[in-house]
């Protein structure tokens, strides 16, 4: 499940530090396990949801419940996105997707698991990335099944709302722009070309199970891991945060890069506390990796 948690890190939570050698000599043994979240996406113009600025102070994600029960909250839902999807459109990868991308290329890492949604990772050219949350760049139907490109719909949508151009008052990481009701307005929503059905995109809303199968890879690659790597998330909910657990109970170090304090700091080895970009590039020269497009 994704639910919201109202989780405060607590004063006995070890300190973060500057330091990127444990993160160095963990890559240089290769095998490690990346977990990826929001804050990864930062440097590319996306917001996280609990960091400075952070989306939840202003914004409340859809929830699954929400979203299947109520019209209104789909019109609302699919103006937001539709606009927001223009902005992640537009959102190319930083240093810190780079980064992870030459250390996969160097045969370092045992994979990618991302709880973002924004498909960066695979746009820096990382290979085999597992999309915890699932992508919006892919719609599916509630109820057929049947899954298209999400370019489709948003072009399906731009036809039925021409001059739908409110001006949103931030994006989120999960793609909603924040519109008012107002601007919202009487926004024309899209059924399934197929069936008529209702159309969600790809991806886990709050409040929706992560499907088992998935979960079950991600637990084998952790089991395969020497190390696991986070990087940008809080590690709040439960959905990445179990792999932390999963990791430390099997004696496998775990190291986070995170600016501010996270719920899985009690059980790693070192909590770097630097922009991603700043840490991973450093890491990747000290190994005398090139990162392209810096």
């Amino acid at each position: 499940m994704r639910p919201t948690l109202s989780w405060a890190p607590t004063e006995d939570l070890p300190p973060g530090t500057t330091d990127v050698e444990p993160i160095a000599d963990a890559m240089s043994a290769g095998g490690v396990l990346v977990l990826s979240g929001a804050g990864i996406s930062t440097e590319s113009g996306i917001p996280d949801y609990r960091g400075e600025g952070g989306s939840l102070s202003r914004h409340t994600p859809m929830t699954y419940q929400d979203f299947t029960a109520s019209t209104h909250a789909r019109r609302r839902y699919w103006a937001r996105s539709h606009l927001g999807w223009r902005t992640f459109g537009r959102a190319r990868p930083n240093a810190g997707h780079r980064a992870v991308a030459a250390f996969g290329r160097h045969g370092l890492l045992s994979g990618v698991i991302t709880q973002n949604v924004d498909g960066l990772h695979q746009a820096a050219d990382s290979d085999g990335v597992v999309e915890l949350h699932g992508s919006l760049d892919r719609v599916v139907c509630l109820s057929c099944g049947a899954f298209s490109p999400r370019h489709e719909l948003a072009r399906r949508l731009e036809e039925a709302n021409a001059g739908f151009e409110p001006v949103a008052a931030g994006i989120n990481p999960d793609g909603d722009a924040d519109l008012t009701d107002e601007q919202v307005g009487d926004f024309r929503v899209m059924p399934c070309t197929a069936c008529g059905g209702i159309l969600k995109p790809n991806v886990v809303f709050f409040g929706e199970a992560v499907p088992p199968r998935r979960v079950e890879h991600c637990r084998e690659l952790v089991s395969e891991a020497t190390s696991l790597l986070v990087l940008g998330s809080s590690l709040t909910v439960m959905s990445g945060l179990r792999f932390v657990r999963q990791a430390a109970r099997a004696g496998k170090p775990v190291l986070i890069i995170n600016r501010d304090p996270t719920r899985g700091d009690p059980h790693a080895l070192t909590r770097v506390a630097l922009p991603l970009g700043t840490a991973l590039t450093t890491v990747a020269d000290r190994l005398g990796l090139p990162v392209d497009g810096r």
